[in-house]
């Protein structure tokens, strides 16, 4: 007979594994079935901690560090002679930050008594859960609800197929253990602009080629245009409207041949990064007579609520709607968990942050003005550009602005779009804001420290208004 249990799990990636230590701590017997492997083990944590969100941000964190100390160093009276970089112990720096997150995981699911199976899981009619082990043998374990939570992979493309260590996704480019000169970036997506920038600060020449006519259409259009020019700035060559219509690697070199407004072009580099998007994993993770649906791209279709069609069967993060974001994944896990528990579990769609780690950060949370205005919607906005912040000018970090779009009838904030230093870790400060449905006066009557990054929201919201301090206010 086959084991039994209220809740089981398929997959351990953000949503998965934050879905399982939320049921377990409501008291239900808890299972989850994963199949990454690392070497020779099993290991938790999914695309985001073994090579997405985490590993990136290391080396991030780091290259910003070394491009920092380069520019900034002497004007700061820090004197850092024969600087240089050592890229096998940056890499190894951030693989030993993703062992010790995903073996953390590991320690959670034992205290709080999850379960534990190794293999790829595929729910039948009955709600079993039929567990494929890595070297073929199966088992089936028993539950009364299950959750989908098998994430997604990166997108290929015809002309670029992956090639040994030259022609390579997301994750080949967090292994490379020498700076490649020459790099092509196919994509101007968060991964495409992310990894770009790591590679960049390491002294690579890296061209970004982007099929559609416009960098960062999801993100305000003042963020945006700002965005291009420091990252022209940069030296990050971005090519707009470029199609890639095929590669060639010959002698270690790789001709990548794409299509813009002049015609047929070629480029000539060391190595190329496919970032051009994800696709859900949903093939083969439930059986036919299920019921459950996809639709034509591959996502689970779900209700508002994250159920599927087959009752007690429910999906959440990257292989269902909505953007293919960690926080959103985990969001859902724990609505999701507490829905099966009994309890009243919800996520507001409308307050996801997004976030690109490139230097400048780009966040945002909520509506464009540009959306705002195709949906009917009478706005008005303020910004604050962080040059006017004496923080932000202590820090050697002026480049940016803080922008807050409201509704002008009532003065309901709607959106926050920050480009600039730590423009993550303001962010929340307008996530709060759309799920408290504060106004800009909430904003302009609260008190924030000085001297910090966070008095160019204060900023924004008064000059909404046309009530700024520190900048000249535009006359109304």
């Amino acid at each position: 007979m086959s084991e039994q249990f209220d809740v089981v799990v398929i997959g351990g990636g953000p949503g998965g594994y934050v879905a399982a230590i939320r049921a377990a701590q409501l008291g239900l017997s808890t299972a989850c079935v994963e199949m990454w492997q690392s070497g020779d083990k099993t290991v938790l944590g999914g695309t985001c901690l073994n090579v997405g969100c985490i590993p990136s941000k290391a080396l991030l964190e780091s290259s910003e560090k070394f491009e920092a100390l380069k520019k900034h160093g002497a004007e700061e009276g820090i004197v850092a002679e024969g600087l240089s970089v050592d890229v096998p112990a940056m890499i190894a720096r951030k693989d030993k930050i993703v062992s010790e997150l995903t073996g953390g995981i590991a320690q959670l699911f034992k205290a709080n008594g999850v379960a534990l199976f190794e293999g790829r899981g595929k729910v039948k009619k009955d709600k079993s859960v039929e567990i494929t082990a890595i070297d073929g043998s199966q088992q089936s374990i028993q539950a009364n609800a299950v959750i989908l939570a098998t994430g997604s992979t990166p997108v290929n493309i015809p002309p670029a197929p992956l090639t040994d260590d030259i022609i390579v996704d997301n994750a080949g480019a967090l292994d490379w253990k020498e700076t490649p000169k020459r790099l092509c970036v196919i994509g101007a997506g968060v991964i495409g602009l992310e990894l770009g920038s790591v590679w960049r600060r390491l002294g690579s020449e890296v061209v970004v080629l982007e099929a559609i006519d416009k960098l960062l259409p999801m993100a305000d259009k003042a963020v945006a245009q700002l965005a291009a020019r420091e990252f022209k700035k940069q030296g990050l060559s971005i090519k707009l409207g470029a199609m890639v219509t095929g590669t060639d690697i010959k002698d270690g070199v790789v001709t990548v041949s794409y299509k813009d407004a002049k015609g047929d072009q070629t480029l000539e580099v060391d190595r190329v990064i496919v970032a051009v998007g994800r696709k859900p994993n949903s093939a083969d993770t439930f059986a036919a007579d299920t019921g459950i649906q996809t639709d034509a791209r591959g996502f689970i279709e779900v209700d508002d609520h994250c159920a599927t069609a087959m009752p007690g069967v429910w999906a959440i993060g990257d292989v269902v709607r909505g953007p293919m974001l960690a926080h959103k994944a985990s969001e859902e896990g724990i609505a999701v968990a507490e829905r099966i528990a009994g309890k009243h579990g919800h996520v507001n769609y409308d307050a996801i942050p997004n976030v690109i780690y490139t230097h400048p950060e780009i966040a945002w949370v909520g509506k464009t003005e540009e959306q705002c205005k195709a949906e009917g919607i009478e706005v008005k906005a303020g910004q604050f550009p962080f040059a006017a912040i004496g923080r932000a000018k202590a820090m050697n970090e002026t480049a940016g602005m803080v922008k807050i779009v409201a509704d002008a009838k009532n003065d309901r904030v709607l959106g926050v779009h920050i480009i600039g230093v730590r423009a993550s870790e303001l962010l929340p400060q307008g996530v709060l804001s759309l799920e408290m449905q504060a106004n800009l006066t909430d904003l302009a009557l609260t008190m924030f420290a000085h001297p910090t990054l966070s008095e160019a929201v204060h900023e924004a919201a008064l000059a909404a208004d046309g009530r700024a301090i520190h900048m000249v206010n535009k006359k109304r």
